[in-house]
């Protein structure tokens, strides 16, 4: 598929330039448990929680993907026969259908390419680009500083009584549909499924201001839009016959208020290698993990 498109910024581009420094440490990462699913070529479509941002080792540049990302360890469980991760960091649901460019301006095919009709597995996970993940941390921890106690971006995105977010998640709702289509189209007798989203923020409670720069006000705020697009992401799944994969109850507990030894989730300034607001390589084995649990269910 072809279709004129314009420029963007890419995700990693504001959060590198909120964030005062990078520090990483090199994390041992398990191979997950035997995945007892197809065997045959699998692919792995995503945006950049799929690709792995700054977690070594960095394969391909102009998506920022790594070798240790959730796609990675489960190929690799799996023995698949053949792997494609074509996930690129930045990524929306038009780069999944019609393509784009990636972090170094490198033109790329329709993500979709990639899925051929001998494809016995994909996975996606998609959609938080499309309602503005980059533009909503940024924008949500600078208005913090101003009011760290109270909910200056609640305030910003419901002003005059309409929930700016929940449209976005709305609207978003039939670019979901379409890529799961085209997949299926492209793929009749693959298994499809979709990734949600870890927590990035704590599941209960007001978070963990300045360390994560949110208003506390905002932080239960900001932890229903995740939780509502997952549930978009998991009603669009079973509407057209994907399994949805659940990779927010598994890091309950682990989201980047929290230790850099526990957290799968990095905050503003990582303390493990990986981007802010991202999983480093304990999340992205964590997801692999639980899209492996769910392959075997």
């Amino acid at each position: 598929m072809t279709r004129p498109r314009l420029p963007r910024l890419r995700a990693a581009t504001r959060l590198a330039a909120l964030a005062l420094a990078t520090a990483g440490v090199l994390l041992t990462v398990a191979t997950p448990a035997s995945a007892a699913v197809p065997t045959g070529r699998y692919v792995a479509l995503g945006d950049s929680y799929t690709a792995g941002p700054l977690i070594p080792t960095q394969v391909d540049l102009n998506c920022l993907r790594s070798n240790r990302n959730y796609p990675s360890l489960v190929a690799a469980s799996a023995g698949s026969s053949s792997f494609a991760d074509v996930s690129c960091s930045g990524a929306t649901t038009e780069d999944i259908l019609y393509g784009g460019s990636g972090q170094l301006g490198i033109t790329l095919p329709p993500q979709l390419n990639a899925v051929t009709s001998n494809t016995s597995l994909v996975t996606v996970q998609i959609g938080g680009n499309d309602i503005g993940f980059s533009g909503i941390i940024g924008d949500c921890a600078e208005a913090s500083v101003s009011s760290p106690l109270g909910s200056p971006c609640k305030n910003r995105y419901t002003a005059g009584g309409v929930d700016q977010l929940q449209a976005r998640i709305v609207a978003a709702t039939p670019k979901i549909t379409a890529v799961l289509q085209a997949v299926r189209q492209a793929a009749p007798g693959a298994r499809v499924v979709v990734l949600g989203y870890p927590a990035i923020l704590p599941d209960s409670g007001y978070g963990c201001w300045p360390v994560v720069p949110i208003a506390y006000q905002d932080v239960p705020y900001l932890r229903g839009v995740e939780k509502s697009l997952n549930a978009m992401l998991a009603s669009v799944a079973s509407a057209n016959g994907a399994t949805y994969a659940d990779v927010y109850t598994p890091s309950i507990g682990r989201d980047a208020c929290k230790g850099s030894g526990t957290r799968w989730v990095e905050g503003l300034v990582p303390q493990n290698s990986a981007a802010p607001f991202h999983p480093n390589a304990r999340g992205e084995q964590g997801m692999a993990t639980a899209l492996i649990a769910r392959l075997n269910s």
